[in-house]
């Protein structure tokens, strides 16, 4: 695979990069199957693992370190910080406390002595972006983590970001990682062209909308994803619109002469300001197949139908597990509240 500039952090990445949180007790419980999974995607070409701490609480760390003893200097290694490792309030978050603690956690798991990436999870409206900066600029410089980017982040924080480091002198993220994919197309409005303006390179998560564009799950048979998938993301997995949109598409890549997943990939790394899509095989065979689709281009009329079957800048249903900013999930900050008690009596007549 020819590879891709991650934004301008000076690192090239291939186009796919492994994603491992289907290894491990929530996807593939076989270890030695997922280090199969990972030597046959580096002699595939790709070059960049993308994991995280909460993974299979650690037990993905664990794998992706077993797989690349003897290959570490070929790999760019990705994992996050920031979702809860343990009952405790602060063992979890953006904090430089927790910080500090998760990235001895993950350098332990992944027996490394450096991650190439380290990325805070999920925003953290709580905790001041000056706080995470610092503690993680400290860890830059102390050797442990080479760039530092962010995941799920509303244009507007990544903007904030990018000016508190200015001000601040620390160091700026150079990754982002949304949610995008041919079903869900709203980062197309703000948060691309912000992260062109800032030079961020762009991990895109969920290239195929969980599985539904995946090929195999189809109007009729949407209950037969899999147990975890129903459960985190039901609404998005027995949405009717996109139901209908997935057996649209799946026209378009027939008439196309392609397979689904080969079109949606194509679709999100086609992008100008993608760097590259995360794809997650539970099996040596889904791997197989994606990659053989890495050099896929469509044309622009395949793309009109695409845009026609969901308009640019749209998204055709929300997923239960993207991230909701608090401006959304907590009533109280959309609602001006009324005392009633206080509330001026009408007149009776």
């Amino acid at each position: 695979m020819r590879t891709r500039p991650l934004g301008r952090s000076g690192i090239q990445v291939s186009p796919y990069v492994l994603g491992t949180m289907m290894f491990g007790p929530y996807g593939n419980p076989d270890p030695d199957a997922c280090v199969r999974i990972v030597h046959r995607a580096l002699d595939a070409g790709i070059n960049m693992i993308d994991t995280a701490d909460v993974y299979g609480d650690g037990e993905s760390e664990k794998i992706v370190g077993k797989a690349l003893r003897g290959r570490r200097d070929d790999v760019v290694l990705a994992t996050k910080f920031n979702g809860p490792m343990g009952a405790d309030a602060n063992q979890r978050g953006s904090s430089r406390r927790w910080i500090v603690t998760a990235v001895e956690g993950s350098l332990r798991r992944l027996g490394v002595d450096h991650i190439d990436l380290y990325q805070a999870h999920h925003p953290e409206p709580g905790t001041d972006v000056e706080e995470t900066l610092a503690a993680l600029t400290d860890l830059l410089r102390a050797g442990k983590i080479r760039a530092i980017g962010h995941s799920n982040l509303p244009a507007s924080d990544i903007v904030d970001a990018q000016w508190v480091a200015e001000r601040r002198g620390l160091a700026r993220f150079r990754t982002e990682q949304p949610h995008y994919s041919i079903l869900n197309r709203e980062i197309e409005r703000e948060i691309l062209p912000v992260c062109q303006r800032f030079g961020l390179g762009v991990l895109v998560w969920s290239p195929l909308a969980m599985g539904l564009l995946a090929g195999r799950l189809r109007r009729g048979n949407a209950e037969t994803a899999s147990a975890g998938r129903l459960h985190w993301a039901r609404r998005h997995m027995t949405d009717e619109r996109k139901l209908d949109a997935v057996e649209a598409l799946a026209q378009v890549a027939d008439q196309a002469g392609l397979s689904l997943p080969h079109l949606a990939l194509a679709f999100v790394t086609g992008h100008p300001a993608v760097t590259s899509a995360i794809i997650g095989p539970r099996t040596l065979d889904q791997l197989d197949d994606l990659v053989a689709g890495a050099d896929t281009l469509l044309a622009d009329d395949v793309l009109d139908r695409i845009d026609e079957i969901v308009p640019p800048g749209t998204d055709v249903g929300p997923i239960d597990v993207a991230y909701a900013p608090p401006s959304i999930t907590q009533p109280g900050l959309r609602r001006r509240t009324v005392d009633t008690r206080a509330a001026r009596q009408l007149p009776t007549q």
